[in-house]
């Protein structure tokens, strides 16, 4: 397999909001003796390809090869065709998109600034053998290239197609493509080559038929104050609309079929929220002008039915508002969602008795998969960047419910690649230049640790401990030569989307706890991969800020932390800012500040995934499950009495609408299968053999049941009361050894152990 390093592009224009230009055609001929025996192809599009072997379409997703920034990483993706090929002449084709080398859509962020922005090009070698003997063949000036009726494509703005421009069998080896212009050779992008490994995005086989359809209005929209001077080629023209709602805010796009004149141009804007007037509002998307805050144009060519399908972007939306239908268009098959996220299986699942619960765990499902385009994302709709925050305190629930680890193993890789030589990262990644002055910190940075150390708890995969030891080592370093005066740590965001007006942890403590945890799990790594001296770096580091958060942040008279907060109190238990013998009476404080917010929650990003593991560590369950699932604001709870269907970023209310589909704060899925359904795999971190049961019989709960798939197999549990006793069931597979912790009073009824060392399924009654 060979990397090519000849890269063509069409021309060096590359497309913007005020100049449009087509995303291009690429195809070349190629003529054999006799049939290959073995022919593979090497692709890669910067940003995004597609490609097609004599008319037949092999792209392996939706989006390929990669996302990345490519003067870090340079994708290529490789495909097997022999079988696509005969003796004569065969046609390879392609069309490139703009991805992120030209992402006109990223001006807040400053990719619109990026030193790799440029005109997509494409590099190719295709590897064969006719008759045992080997040829290649790479992209170069004689590769054809024209404009495609795409003639507006952004990752976040969304497409424009005009198929009435569109060139009949350009894809087959017939095609006559003499008026074609050569491509020309560019300039090779500077990151390091290599293949993609990530799961590929692909469209997940469900697919969204409307709910309902009505006439109605978009809301106003008013551009950020970054965009608001872009006066785009194409402006909006009208707000009227068919609104489309399919019950459900997810990500992927809208298939388009109609029956339309030629010229008809049919708009699709894609939103979450329908505001208390029933108009269409996205002006929770402002970073775009108005008219490109995800919104696809088609053109119909008339005279037949046509089928769009949008391709090198995805939309998260519950919402279409269709405009530019006439009388009789607005059928129910106009339009179906077609749902797409990144390609991963199910690892774990939660459910119990309680219609609230198993809705709230759906919710955490849909955001993981609907912000899983390669990597994880903030928001499918705004901004799709991979916000390291994000994925941090996702990473557990994440890998309880799903496989994100190869996805995550290659996003290492360009998070590694974002880091300055000081261990610096960015907020977001991939970036350009954008977040290492502001959206960072160490509550950012934690994802460099969180996933290698979770990701190996929880699968046993070393190859991700290995990769990243040396830039945790790096990152402690950068850590250990900034910190303040007071030998404490200060450097970016504090506790994210806190409960609108409550007292919030100062940025300080949280920057300091945080490094705390991310220097015992490195030294936990270390320690894996028998790094001794990086070890006791890592060790004394955690030690001497432990103190230092400890002197300053600790009333030792009181047992309270920092600001006495929900977030404050429960990460300093959560994270042993506490010594063991204090921790009863910190606790305590804790429900006393727990107490004077009426049992809601008043947290933010930090404490959302700390205080419900805490509270039920001491016994306190049945409170843990009171705040999230009551149904009055605030909670996750309310999020139901709102109508949402995903996870929203923040708490607010009756506020500006900020994002419906968030995944960070989904913990409460962790916490439902480690806690309620009481599955704790691997509980110390040094056995992938062993799991605890440790269930929380929630007093309003009548059963509660979890799957994980283990490495050896899956594990399964489920308790249900009958009458005033409960019947806990178990299997898991013969590799694994279980033990089995009751808390609050329960005990196990009769003799059951000789079935679980027998068979390793068991079933027993509790009592009390």
């Amino acid at each position: 397999m060979k990397f090519s390093s000849a890269f063509i592009y069409a021309s060096s224009e590359y497309t913007s909001y005020e100049k449009f230009v087509a995303a291009p055609y690429f195809r070349k001929n190629i003529t054999f003796e006799s049939t290959p025996e073995k022919c593979e192809i090497t692709v890669s599009g910067l940003g995004f390809y597609r490609i097609w072997i004599n008319g037949t379409e092999i792209t392996k997703g939706l989006i390929a090869p990669y996302i990345s920034n490519p003067d870090h990483i340079v994708y290529f993706d490789n495909y097997d065709i022999a079988e696509l090929l005969t003796a004569g002449k065969n046609t390879v084709a392609f069309q490139l998109g703009n991805g992120m080398q030209n992402a006109p859509g990223g001006a807040v962020w400053d990719f619109e600034k990026a030193r790799f922005r440029g005109a997509p090009r494409l590099a190719f070698c295709i590897e064969y053998t006719v008759n045992g003997e080997a040829f290649s063949i790479e992209a170069d000036e004689s590769v054809k290239t024209a404009r495609s009726p795409l003639y507006f494509d952004d990752l976040r703005s969304g497409v424009r197609y005009d198929a009435r421009k569109e060139i009949d069998g350009w894809l087959l080896p017939d095609f006559d493509d003499s008026t074609w212009q050569d491509s020309v050779i560019c300039e090779k992008p500077r990151g390091e080559f290599r293949l993609c490994e990530a799961d590929p995005v692909v469209e997940t086989g469900e697919e969204i038929a409307p709910v309902s359809i009505r006439e109605a209005e978009l809301a106003p929209f008013y551009p950020s104050h970054q965009v608001k001077d872009i006066v785009p080629q194409e402006l909006p023209d009208e707000t009227k609309c068919v609104l489309y709602d399919f019950g459900v805010n997810k990500t992927g796009y809208c298939r388009l079929k109609i029956n339309g004149k030629a010229g008809q141009k049919i708009e699709l804007q894609f939103a979450e929220h329908i505001d208390d007037d029933g108009k269409v509002y996205y002006a929770n998307i402002d970073f775009y002008p108005d008219g490109y805050a995800q919104r696809d144009v088609y053109i119909c060519k008339g005279g037949e039915e046509e089928i769009f399908t949008p391709v090198f972007t995805y939309h998260g939306f519950r919402y279409c508002a269709v405009i530019g239908l006439e009388e009789g268009q607005a059928t129910e098959d106009l339009l179906t969602y077609v749902v797409c996220n990144s390609d991963l299986r199910e690892r774990g699942s939660f459910e119990c008795s309680d219609e609230t619960a198993n809705t709230l765990q759906e919710m955490v499902r849909i955001s993981d998969l609907s912000n899983f385009f390669y990597f994880p994302t903030d928001c499918p709709h705004r901004e799709k960047n991979g916000w390291t925050g994000d994925a941090a305190v996702s990473a557990e629930q994440m890998l309880l419910n799903f496989t994100p680890e190869k996805s995550y193993i290659e996003w290492l890789r360009n998070i590694r690649a974002a880091m300055l030589e000081s261990g610096q990262l960015p907020g977001i990644i991939p970036t350009g230049t954008w977040g290492y002055e502001w959206g960072n910190g160490p509550a950012w940075d934690a994802v460099l640790t969180y996933l290698p150390y979770y990701t190996y708890i929880y699968t046993g995969n070393t190859q991700i401990l290995e990769e990243n030891a040396t830039a945790i080592l790096r990152y402690l370093n950068y850590i250990s030569l900034n910190r303040t005066k007071r030998g404490t740590v200060s450097l970016g965001l504090s506790d994210w989307c806190p409960v609108a007006g409550r007292l919030k942890p100062t940025r300080e403590y949280t920057d300091s706890v945080i490094i705390m945890s991310i220097a015992r799990m490195a030294a936990f790594i270390f320690d894996v991969l028998s790094m001794k001296l990086q070890k006791d770096f890592a060790l004394g580091l955690y030690e001497d800020i432990k103190a230092c958060v400890r002197k300053y942040f600790i009333d030792l008279n009181t047992m309270t932390a920092d600001t006495r907060c929900q977030t404050s109190q429960a990460m300093a238990i959560f994270y042993d800012v506490f010594e063991p013998g204090e921790k009863t009476a910190a606790f305590d404080v804790l429900l006393e500040i727990i107490k004077e917010s009426d049992e809601h929650i008043d947290f933010g990003l930090l404490g959302s995934r700390c205080l419900f593991h805490v509270l039920s560590d001491f016994g306190k369950a049945d409170l843990a499950y009171k705040m999230i699932c009551r149904r009055d604001w605030p909670s996750y709870g309310y999020f139901l009495e709102e109508g949402l269907t995903a996870l929203p970023e923040d708490f607010l209310h009756g506020r500006k609408i900020n994002s419906l589909n968030h995944h960070f704060m989904g913990d409460i899925s962790n916490w439902f299968i480690t806690s309620v359904a009481g599955i704790k795999y691997n509980p110390n971190g040094d056995n992938h053999r062993e799991f605890t049961l440790r269930p929380a019989f929630i007093d309003t709960l009548d059963f509660a049941k979890a799957h994980f798939d283990s490495p050896y197999g899956r594990i399964t549990a489920e308790w249900k009361r009958e009458g005033d006793k409960i019947n806990l069931k178990c299997d898991f597979p013969e590799e694994l050894e279980c033990t089995v912790l009751l808390l609050n009073g329960w005990k196990i009824e009769g003799e059951w152990m000789s079935r679980i060392i027998e068979d390793k399924s068991f079933e027993m009654t509790l009592y009390k």
